[in-house]
């Protein structure tokens, strides 16, 4: 047994929400467990977005996890993590008030006899649902950056920045943050020359102090993902923990994370590069801004903003992401 572990019904919906954020960033996810704690990680296919959620010991009502393969006398660590298919895990965890209501707790059991992890919902009226997935052995990939070396940080209620998100339509797929020392904004933004008599455009700003911490270094606006953003936000939501955002110039990656007693998340995105000496159409200007976002992981590996495996980067240039 490399992994046995469950937890009781007041943390099964946090669980749940934590595979609903990483669905928006891949279909698939890796379980990495440790004696430190269990880490979920995914990463989209363009790498250009990477997700980390960590549970300690403490989220779980019991948590036992070894690095000794069966049949071992010595002690002999385990890098091999486990990757499952998101869309074989959601299904367990879909209807998240359904687990509210019914679940009373959720058992997670890894084994190296079979390839396989196993969920058991233990339901009311002693109803236990099983479900036995195969995994995949290999090794997750990590982020690198260096939260501290970022001129701007932004520390928001879970609640505030939910309300401002309600006000941008689901379809919207970018926003732009906007900030100065005064304010920072949220933006609608397109990559299209568009009619503004025609589209409805968003704009959100917010004073200092409206944030639990406002540190502005660097004058700037960076241009992200929002479909991905939105997992988290829910999940902050669930956690009621603030969110804090790192970031520095456009073209360089934004980091929003959670840092709460009984788990931390931090969720990496590449940010549109600035395009400049564009005199092509706006289709060739679309074009180029996409390719800049989806190839900022293919630079200078000196610069702070990859991905890479974990056996190819030295211990002290990994990045503080929550189970590293």
């Amino acid at each position: 047994c490399l992994l046995s572990t469950y937890c009781v019904q007041s943390t099964v919906l946090i669980f749940g929400r934590a595979i609903h954020a990483l669905a928006r960033i891949s279909d698939e996810f890796w379980l990495d467990p440790s004696e430190k704690g269990l880490a979920l990680r995914s990463m989209n296919s363009s790498r250009s977005a990477y997700a980390c959620v960590f549970f300690p010991p403490i989220f779980f009502q019991m948590y036992h996890s070894t690095t000794i393969p069966e049949g071992c006398e010595k002690y002999i660590p385990l890098h091999l993590k486990y990757k499952l298919g998101i869309k074989s895990v959601l299904p367990i965890f879909r209807s998240l008030n359904t687990l509210e209501r019914n679940v009373e707790k959720c058992s997670i059991f890894i084994s190296d006899n079979n390839c396989r992890v196993v969920f058991q919902l233990f339901c009311k009226h002693g109803i236990i649902k099983t479900h036995n997935l195969v995994y995949e052995e290999c090794e997750p990939f990590q982020a690198i950056i260096s939260k501290h070396m970022c001129p701007n940080i932004l520390k928001i209620p879970a609640r505030l920045i939910a309300d401002i998100m309600i006000h941008f339509p689901t379809h919207q797929e970018e926003i732009t943050l906007v900030v100065t020392p005064m304010k920072a904004c949220f933006k609608s933004y397109s990559e299209e020359i568009v009619d503004f008599t025609k589209t409805v455009h968003t704009e959100m700003c917010l004073n200092p102090d409206e944030f639990d911490y406002f540190q502005v270094g660097v004058d700037c606006n960076i241009t992200f993902c929002l479909k991905q953003l939105r997992g988290l936000l829910a999940f902050s939501e669930a956690t009621s923990s603030p969110v804090t955002i790192h970031f520095a110039l456009p073209g360089k990656p934004v980091v929003f994370s959670i840092d709460d007693m009984a788990l931390e998340a931090s969720f990496v995105l590449a940010t549109l590069a600035a395009v400049q000496n564009i005199t092509s159409s706006p289709q060739s200007l679309c074009y180029s801004q996409r390719l800049k976002r989806l190839l900022l992981v293919h630079m200078n590996p000196e610069e702070p903003r990859f991905i890479f495996p974990a056996s190819q980067l030295p211990e002290d240039e990994v990045l503080q992401i929550p189970g590293l």
